[in-house]
């Protein structure tokens, strides 16, 4: 059987170019949605078209246990876990004196919360095998600390995101496994899209970020672990 990958959130945008991407480079594929069932079911069918086994599965990663069972549901669909993109992550764009708690909750859940959830699930099995690669989606620009007045918890997430990835890389150092950040800045599917703003003068592709995990991912990638790879055409530097 060949390599497993599971890309959260795959359903659709940046997840499922990812996915589709690991599909054709012939990773056997997981899935992985909330609510978007028939969408996830579409993306399975196209990677199967690629000659790989794919699996769509539910589950609300914000929730730990959802996530526990997550990785255990598809470690026994395809037979192991070697690749882990943890994609899920909401977005709020309003003033921080406007956000609510749960909103402010909301967004370190999905963004930060999920992929630790996810991730000490499924670090066992990357660890059993001997090779293994994270891949943390993040958000250009969240290392430089600057204070966002729109999207505050959103960037606060993705620093954390940042901090995570970096200390699962140096703890995993030497045991086959890498963690990495691919960092978006503005792409087709953002929601808010100052293009002006962006040196190259355009947004991203999503296949231009699904190219950056794949080169996280790629077996000649070993030795680079705890970095973070900017997808933003020059904004944010």
């Amino acid at each position: 059987m060949g390599k497993v990958a599971l890309v959260t959130g795959s359903a659709k945008g940046i997840g499922r170019a990812v996915l589709l991407a690991l599909a054709r480079a012939g990773y056997d594929v997981v899935v992985h949605y909330r609510s978007s069932r028939e969408a996830a079911e579409a993306v399975r069918r196209e990677a199967e078209g690629y000659g790989v086994r794919a699996v769509a599965l539910a589950a609300d990663i914000t929730r730990p246990e959802a996530a526990r069972g997550l990785v255990e549901e598809s470690v026994r669909a395809l037979g192991g876990l070697h690749v882990l993109v943890n994609n899920v992550g909401n977005y709020l764009y309003k003033p921080i004196e406007a956000t609510t708690v749960e909103e402010w909750h909301e967004m370190l859940d999905s963004n930060l919360n999920a992929t630790f959830y996810v991730t000490q699930a499924a670090l066992p099995h990357l660890i059993g095998a001997g090779w293994g690669r994270i891949v943390n989606i993040g958000y250009a620009g969240a290392h430089n600390l600057l204070g966002r007045t729109h999207i505050t918890p959103y960037v606060i997430a993705k620093t954390g995101v940042i901090l995570y990835t970096k200390a699962l890389a140096k703890r995993l150092a030497g045991r086959g496994v890498t963690a990495n950040v691919v960092a978006p800045g503005v792409a087709e599917n953002s929601v808010t899209q100052p293009v002006e703003e962006i040196p190259m003068g355009r947004v991203a592709a999503l296949d231009e970020v699904a190219r950056a995990v794949l080169f996280f991912v790629d077996e000649a990638s070993g030795y680079l672990t705890g970095q973070v790879l900017e997808v933003a055409g020059g904004w944010n530097l």
